[in-house]
C-alpha cells in the first residue's frame, strides 16, 4: 500500500510542526556603578506585537504583557523595574551588582512569529584612587625604577604617562620598569586605573633622576594626552 502526500499537506504538517519562527538579536553590553538607574531598550518595537516579556534569566519572568496593565513577578524586581508599553523599555532603579545578567526581551506579533533581544548588563564599582609603590635602584649615571600600581580587589585596565605622553601599548599594565639617567628622565609618572565605569589616577614626581617627592597627587590630562600639568 503506498501513501500520498501532497506539498499543501507538506506545507500544513511544517507549520504544525514549527508554528514560530523564533528571530534574536544582541544589544551591546551595558554598563552601570551601584545604586544607579538604567534603561533597557531597543530602537523600534514591532508595530504588530500582541505580547512581551522581560527575563532576568531564561527561566525567570519580571514583567509581562499581553492586554491592559503589565503584570509584575514576584522577584527582586517588582519595586524597581517599570514597563514603558510606548516603546516596550525596561526602566530598573537602584541597579545592584547582583543585578548583572544576560536580560532577554521576547516579543509575540500577531503572526505569531517571535522576535527576541538580549541584553548583556555588568553592574560595576566605581574605581578607587590608585596608590603607587616605587621601588628605585641607583647605579653609576642610570637610575631603575619599578613602579606598582595598585587596585584592590578589583579587575581595571592601566595606563601609563610620563611627560612626553603615554607609553606604548605594551607596556601597559600593572607595573611599569623604566631606566633614568641623569641627561634624560621624566620628572613624573601617572598611573590611570579604569573600567567602563570609571577611572581615577596618582601622579608621583622626582626632583631629581633618582629622587623621589615625598607627595603625589592626582593630574589633568589635556585631550591629546601630550603634556600633564
Amino acid at each position: 500500500m503506498r501513501f500520498c502526500v501532497t506539498v499543501y499537506e507538506v506545507r500544513a504538517i511544517e507549520i504544525f510542526l514549527f508554528p514560530l519562527l523564533l528571530a534574536s538579536f544582541y544589544r551591546p553590553t551595558k554598563y552601570a556603578i551601584p545604586g544607579g538607574n538604567v534603561s533597557l531598550q531597543i530602537s523600534n518595537l514591532p508595530k504588530n506585537h500582541k505580547s512581551l516579556i522581560w527575563f532576568y534569566t531564561t527561566d525567570q519572568k519580571i514583567v509581562e504583557w499581553e492586554s491592559g496593565d503589565p503584570k509584575y513577578f514576584d522577584t527582586k524586581f517588582k519595586d524597581r523595574a517599570t514597563l514603558d508599553l510606548n516603546s516596550g523599555t525596561l526602566h530598573i532603579r537602584k541597579v545592584q551588582k547582583e543585578d548583572s545578567s544576560t536580560y532577554l526581551l521576547r516579543v509575540q506579533k500577531d503572526t505569531e512569529d517571535e522576535d527576541e533581544w538580549k541584553f548583556p548588563l555588568v553592574v560595576l564599582d566605581p574605581v578607587p584612587k590608585p596608590d603607587i609603590n616605587v621601588s628605585t635602584t641607583e647605579e653609576v649615571n642610570s637610575c631603575h625604577l619599578l613602579l606598582s600600581c595598585v587596585i584592590q580587589d578589583q579587575s581595571v585596565n592601566y595606563t601609563w604617562y610620563w611627560e612626553s605622553g603615554s607609553f606604548p601599548k605594551q607596556l601597559q599594565n600593572s607595573v611599569l620598569e623604566v631606566v633614568h639617567t641623569p641627561q634624560s628622565y621624566s620628572k613624573s609618572y601617572t598611573c590611570q586605573a579604569s573600567n567602563p565605569v570609571s577611572s581615577q589616577n596618582r601622579t608621583i614626581n622626582f626632583t631629581s633622576f633618582c629622587v623621589q617627592e615625598t607627595i603625589s597627587s592626582s593630574v589633568f590630562f589635556s585631550t591629546n594626552w601630550s603634556c600633564l600639568f
